[in-house]
């Protein structure tokens, strides 16, 4: 056991000195796994990009309205506003650019818990619950699914750069 925390240490510091050195490097603005996603990103996204990500975000928003009776929408809303709020904090403090490949990263980490409540319940296909609640619990579903579809080759992308 304590050989393997070892190598975990050892490997989390060589890769935040590779990281520190990358860092340095000037990306491109773009929403490529190695690209910064600024605002001249988002503006020079293709629509259905851009349309994607505002029905994600209402997605994540609606979850607002089921709070309180529902831990799924606990888990989705709290995931959403952890990245939000913490994932430039997180990359900065590890000395790694937040690229696009970092904020798919990211979305796995955060979102993941979620998803694992809403697959193993499956309130959409609970008929005692509401209707609104169900079809929301299967939109949000289908939208982290499809979101991973992309997230996780963009993170593993982001990963392998950065690894020593």
């Amino acid at each position: 056991m304590k050989s393997n925390i070892t190598s975990i240490f050892a490997f989390v510091g060589a890769t935040l000195a590779s990281a520190a050195a990358f860092a340095q490097v000037n990306y491109p603005s773009g929403h490529q796994p190695l690209e910064v996603f600024d605002g001249a990103a988002m503006q020079a996204a293709p629509i259905l990009l851009k349309l994607w990500l505002a029905l994600m975000m209402a997605t994540f928003a609606a979850g607002i309205f089921f709070l309180r009776y529902h831990k799924a929408a606990r888990w989705a809303v709290g995931g959403f506003i952890a990245m939000m709020a913490t994932g430039e904090l997180v990359f900065n403090a590890l000395g790694l650019p937040l690229l696009s490949g970092g904020i798919a990263l990211w979305h796995i980490i955060c979102w993941t818990p979620a998803l694992i409540i809403l697959l193993m319940q499956r309130p959409f296909l609970d008929q005692n619950l509401s209707l609104r609640f169900r079809i929301w619990a299967f939109l949000m579903t289908v939208i982290i699914l499809i979101s991973f579809l992309f997230d996780i080759p963009d993170a593993l992308a982001y990963i392998n750069h950065f690894s020593p």
